[in-house]
């Protein structure tokens, strides 16, 4: 099969967005962050308070793409062998036999990932940074494409474990949903009157089409000037006096990955540094720890990058 070109990717993702957009009213740059992190083969965090949409959109998402989708519904009572997978024994074979966890799916669904203990969560790290899965002396490799989307409520809620920051750095990107606009919420009720809106949402595409335009990516140029620029985005936030956690090196990679994505979607096959800006704070402010003093003061971590990328100097074209 050969790799479609910049146009038939960029396609390919306003045909997820359009159908996603039936079921997700007035929400247009979280449903482009949720296709460009598919294309870019990462994971997606999806933080707020319950009822604003975070399983809808995972759900539209995964419909539109003809995948295994599985949902793993977190609990604190949730093993990691529920998630990864356990070996049973079979009487009639005198064998223990494999039998694949939620995992094993192209789309999962981590739904409120941050009511599971600490040690469930950690069940999902290896799968997320490596596509496999180890069990009993054996490595099981997952489906391609493959991606988490995880949704959690804030750790402020009852019943909830914080997230650890290597379980949170393997997210390429966090989003939050927010309250929908007056004019979208009335939208929402008059579309669910009529029934189940997610039974609307077409698959436009196939895993193996999916999967050829995330390998399309690598043939989109990232010059050294703008390889630069990313790592002084991420260096920036290593030395920021708010800051006592800066970005990761994945933090520099998955930025660049999702900047290509950008630059497909906008026509070119070149990198700019407009694309690394488009979702820097996505990207970043996830994956960083304020001081006590930032928390006192009531500055979040997305302003701080926000301000970052504002403060650090982009490459010139010329």
């Amino acid at each position: 099969m050969s790799t479609p070109n910049i146009g038939e990717v960029a396609r390919l993702t306003r045909q997820i967005s359009t159908e996603m957009a039936r079921v997700i009213e007035g929400k247009p740059r979280q449903i482009r962050t949720a296709v460009t992190v598919l294309l870019a083969g990462g994971h997606l965090l999806i933080e707020d308070v319950p009822g604003v949409g975070k399983t809808v959109l995972a759900k539209s998402l995964g419909r539109s793409i003809a995948g295994d989708v599985k949902r793993i519904q977190f609990t604190p009572d949730l093993l990691p062998a529920d998630v990864t997978g356990v070996s049973v024994y079979n009487q009639s074979t005198r064998e223990f036999e494999f039998k694949p966890g939620g995992i094993f799916a192209n789309i999962v669904l981590g739904d409120e990932i941050n009511r599971a203990s600490p040690k469930t969560q950690s069940a999902l790290l290896e799968a997320m940074a490596e596509r496999q899965v180890s069990a009993d002396g054996k490595t099981y490799q997952l489906a391609a494409p493959f991606m988490v989307i995880a949704t959690q409520n804030p750790i402020e809620m009852e019943g909830t474990y914080p997230l650890p920051e290597a379980q949170r750095d393997r997210f390429m990107a966090r989003i939050q949903m927010g309250y929908p606009a007056r004019e979208s919420e009335s939208k929402m009720l008059l579309a669910q009157a009529g029934g189940d809106q997610l039974a609307n949402v077409r698959a436009v595409t196939t895993v193996a089409e999916l999967s050829a335009a995330t390998e399309s990516l690598s043939v989109v140029y990232v010059a050294p000037v703008i390889a630069d620029y990313i790592v002084s985005l991420i260096d920036a936030s290593r030395q920021h006096p708010d800051l006592r956690l800066g970005a990761s090196p994945r933090a520099s990679l998955h930025l660049m990955q999702v900047a290509r994505v950008e630059a497909v979607l906008s026509g070119r096959d070149y990198v700019i540094p407009e694309d690394v800006q488009a979702l820097a704070v996505e990207v970043m402010a996830h994956r960083v720890l304020p001081t006590v003093e930032a928390q006192v003061a009531g500055r979040r971590t997305d302003e701080i990058v926000a301000s970052i990328v504002r403060s650090t100097p982009a490459p010139t074209r010329g």
